[in-house]
């Protein structure tokens, strides 16, 4: 396994930090905006965007023919390295470039990677996910959601919910029960849906940490084109295993969110006052910094090892929940050594240090161990698949 970089892995790593380097104010404005509600957040996160399709860099992973620089799995993980550098903004189109892009690739028609790529390259389409639902989250499969085959179009019934991005998402790609004979993981299918259909309302959830960066959504009589299903009908259970890889696989390029969080916490921890001191006087919290040192630091070279299997032509099987199960549990351990670190000061944004930020980053990494497959859903696949373990 090399870690060191290729002389041409080496100039795309200079390419992008300096093209980042200039346009350091956008960036900063575009992150201090939040999209979450709309207004000049969105119209800021969605001219980032732009900038980033006319500079080449909206989907370096893409391949050439679908508008993306078809890099190599090095260089995308030298370009979120890069990105993260540089504290530029969360990809507004996250769900968009790493989701339903990709699939399209995969089981698109010719007219749906037509009608869709260029536009969600460009961020002139952006799309929200409708998966769970209340009673199918874990066990996706027991979705209800209901399409119904009526001449040329389907009629779409049902509710989703943690639909992140629903509030201002231009299009939905919807798992959806069409046979309700067959068995269940075999009567699925998968559909786009255009969020401006009659028939759909949108409720965001304000979470606990005061934002509502996801919404129920709710669909009533929705007629959607059956042109507008991918794949075949009742074969979405398949398309859909395909896009939740490519979801659990994205943490593959994320050690250096983690490296700086780690970095911004030992800096907390000396930061005064807690008990006349500071937090690094605990012998404790010196121990607890260590460990997420050496977590950290694991989580960053068996991303390297996973990459360089992948380079060689391995495909990626359990690797991608081990993946995920890690980081997601990580986040947390290092979030509640933040609050143990800040004390009660945690909870109080004018007495923070962070103005609050670590609390509210606290409060949200519980929903990092449920979405994208939650832990206990990890562990099984990681029991059976790597262990050999029966199932449940």
């Amino acid at each position: 396994m090399d870690f060191e970089l290729s002389a041409e892995d080496a100039a795309f790593r200079d390419e992008i930090r300096t093209w980042l380097e200039e346009r350091r104010e956008m960036i900063k404005e575009a992150r201090e905006e939040s999209a979450e509600y709309g207004g000049k957040g969105l119209d800021l996160a969605r001219a980032w965007e732009k900038e980033l399709y006319n500079g080449g860099w909206a989907g370096v992973a893409w391949p050439q023919e679908h508008g993306g620089r078809d890099a190599s799995l090095f260089q995308q993980a030298v370009f979120t390295e890069e990105y993260v550098r540089a504290r530029a903004p969360e990809r507004i189109n996250r769900l968009g470039l790493g989701l339903i892009g990709p699939t399209l690739m995969v089981f698109g028609t010719e007219e749906q990677k037509k009608d869709h790529l260029a536009r969600i390259l460009s961020c002139d389409e952006i799309w929200c996910q409708g998966f769970s639902e209340p009673g199918a989250g874990s066990d996706l499969a027991a979705l209800r959601t209901r399409a119904v085959r009526d001449g040329d179009d389907f009629v779409i019934n049902g509710q989703k919910v943690w639909t992140s991005q629903a509030s201002y998402s231009d299009w939905i790609f919807l798992l959806v029960r069409t046979d309700t004979e067959a068995e269940k993981h075999k009567g699925i299918t998968f559909i786009l849906v255009d969020m401006k259909s009659p028939g759909i309302e949108v409720r965001p959830m304000v979470q606990i940490n005061g934002k509502a960066g996801f919404a129920e959504t709710f669909f009533t009589d929705v007629r959607v084109p059956a042109s507008n299903v991918v794949d075949e009908v009742n074969n979405g259970w398949k398309v859909a295993m395909t896009t939740l890889g490519f979801e659990r696989g994205t943490g593959l390029g994320s050690p250096m969110v983690f490296n700086r969080q780690w970095q911004e916490l030992v800096k907390l921890t000396r930061e005064p006052p807690r008990d006349g001191g500071m937090a690094a006087d605990d012998p404790d919290i010196r121990r607890r910094v260590a460990q997420g040192f050496i977590e950290t630091r694991v989580f960053e070279l068996n991303n390297k090892r996973v990459l360089s299997q992948l380079s060689k032509g391995k495909s990626l099987g359990p690797e991608a929940s081990l993946s995920k199960l890690y980081w997601s549990e990580m986040e947390a351990r290092l979030e509640e050594l933040a609050m143990d670190a800040l004390g009660p000061r945690a909870e109080l944004a004018s007495d923070s240090p962070d103005g609050g930020q670590w609390f509210s980053e606290y409060l949200y990494a519980r929903a990092s161990m449920i979405y994208a497959g939650t832990s206990e859903i990890q562990k099984n696949i990681i029991a059976q698949r790597v262990l050999g373990l029966p199932k449940e």
